[in-house]
């Protein structure tokens, strides 16, 4: 009897009173209850801790940073190989295998700083300074990147194990340990940086063709001095502009003038859209003229590239070169200021400009250029081209002002159907009359230098190949009276050449290519 009622007072310590309270905890459970609330508030506080360092690294993990007169942003994010990545919008990534440990680094370069550039300018010297103080920069930036990184860490576990715990000791120790944590990676990241990391990188995108376009990281490296400078030249040629276009020679443009720029082969050169910009502004343009070639490829991630055509606020007007292809044409049509032409024809400032795109995709460059020995089923493409414009022009409602075709190669048809045919392609500047059929009008052809330099192929020879564009001045009847050249960066000599051609009798048809009135040709 003993026995069960011993038993039945063990059964009404288990089971809950009639009152609805739970029992005390027996001898047994007692002894663990300790234990496991303490473990669980530690793992609690471990979990608050990598939690907020986490949200912390990517909420405040980032900053802004001058590196010369460039714009770059800093960040970094949790990760569990570590490495750099290098964006260079639109072409794409470099892929460093910089570093181990849970940490990430991205360096996205931005634009140019316009204060900082005119800075530059106005104190030659400073340019030099700034290029050597690039690796300071860098340090600089990623210095304020770890403070900024530790500090938005620390913060965010604070905030988050305050509302959590509502206790001041575990908010502490939470981040106390988030501080640790947080220091351990970046201090794991600084322990195991590998500087020869560069000279290997991986390539994401466009970037992919860099090492047979350009050559391997050492070569880059051995040749950036020469491109830096040239590069830096250009800067300041830049603003020597504004001084060479108030002392040319007096042309005054009247009533009614329109201007157009002609631009060609940019071949994904973002320093192109900056000298555009600045002619465009300065010369009061009307219509942008592109002869085709804006990209290298014609690939989906270059599309990105003719953004800035919508920032020029002016008409383009735009047709396909051989290394355009219909990706690079739809995005340039979706431009809100751009007008894709293929075969037809349209009227912008009084202008009626006609133009197809080049017949050809061959961005890998099988292709040769005009007059460097076509192939008979090429000469037949391209040719025929113009044959097709032609009797488009033809039929056109109103006379065609100007038509555009890439390869020069193409505008022969065109002779007798409209005085002006605008192409580009051979990278090299040519104004000549085409052959004139008894009875029509004469046709003058005005073949383009490259707008963007060639590109990285304008790297590829000893001399890097100049920037250059047009400047078209047509009267009310719309004939061309005058044009000027820009050349831009030549090398071995700082200089922005700038020519003034006046047209004589530009009704007979005369090109536009006798002697140019003196023009002053800053050099530095």
């Amino acid at each position: 009897m003993d026995g069960q009622r011993d038993e039945q007072h063990d059964d009404d310590r288990d089971t809950p009173a009639a009152g609805g309270d739970l029992p005390r905890p027996n001898g047994r459970w007692a002894a663990l209850a300790g234990p496991l609330r303490r473990i669980g508030l530690i793992g609690a506080v471990l979990a608050i801790a990598l939690v907020g360092a986490a949200l912390g690294v990517l909420a405040g993990g980032r900053v802004d940073t001058d590196i010369g007169p460039f714009r770059a942003n800093l960040s970094v994010s949790p990760a569990r190989d570590g490495g750099t990545t290098v964006d260079i919008p639109p072409l794409g990534a470099l892929l460093l295998d910089s570093h181990d440990g849970p940490t990430h680094l991205t360096v996205r370069l931005g634009a140019l700083d316009q204060g900082r550039t005119e800075a530059l300018l106005d104190d030659p010297a400073s340019i030099s300074r700034a290029s050597q103080s690039a690796v300071e920069d860098v340090r600089s930036g990623i210095m304020r990147l770890g403070l900024r990184t530790l500090g938005a860490s620390v913060l965010v576990t604070l905030i988050l194990a305050g509302l959590i715990f509502r206790n001041s000791r575990r908010t502490a120790w939470a981040g106390g340990l988030a501080l640790v944590f947080t220091a351990g990676s970046l201090g794991t990241a600084a322990a195991t940086l590998r500087p020869q990391a560069i000279e290997e990188p991986r390539y994401e995108g466009l970037l992919v063709n860099a090492p047979a376009i350009v050559g391997d990281a050492r070569r880059i490296a051995n040749d950036y001095t020469k491109y830096a400078e040239q590069l830096q030249r250009l800067v300041g040629n830049v603003s020597q502009l504004y001084t060479t276009v108030s002392a040319l020679p007096v042309y005054e443009p009247a009533p009614g003038t329109t201007r157009v720029l002609h631009v060609s082969d940019m071949h994904l050169n973002p320093t192109g859209w900056q000298l555009i910009r600045t002619v465009v502004e300065q010369f009061g343009i009307d219509v942008v003229i592109d002869t085709g070639d804006i990209t290298d490829w014609g690939s989906e991630p270059e599309a990105s590239f003719v953004g800035s055509i919508s920032l020029l606020k002016k008409p383009y007007v735009f047709i396909r070169g051989n290394h355009d292809s219909d990706k690079t044409a739809a995005a340039v049509a979706r431009q809100s200021n751009a007008i894709v032409l293929d075969n037809s024809t349209t009227t912008v400032a009084g202008l009626t400009i006609a133009g197809i795109g080049d017949p050809r995709f061959t961005p890998d460059k099988n292709t040769s250029p005009a007059g460097s020995g076509l192939t008979p089923l090429v000469a037949d493409q391209v040719v025929g081209a113009g044959i097709d414009l032609a009797a488009t022009v033809r039929a056109a409602p109103r006379p065609v002002n100007i038509a555009l075709v890439h390869d020069p190669a193409s505008a022969g048809p065109l002779s007798g159907t409209c005085p002006l045919v605008l192409a580009g392609h051979t990278h090299a500047r040519q104004v000549s009359k085409l052959p004139q059929a008894p009875g029509q009008q004469p046709t003058t052809l005005m073949v383009e230098g490259s707008t963007g330099g060639a590109g990285l192929r304008g790297l590829e020879g000893e001399k890097p190949t100049p920037l250059s564009m047009s400047v078209l001045y047509f009267d009310q009847q719309k004939m061309l009276q005058a044009y000027d050249t820009i050349t831009v960066g030549g090398t071995g000599q700082a200089q922005v050449n700038l020519e003034r051609r006046l047209v004589e009798n530009p009704t007979a048809g005369t090109p536009p290519s006798g002697t140019p009135t003196p023009t002053p040709t800053p050099t530095s």
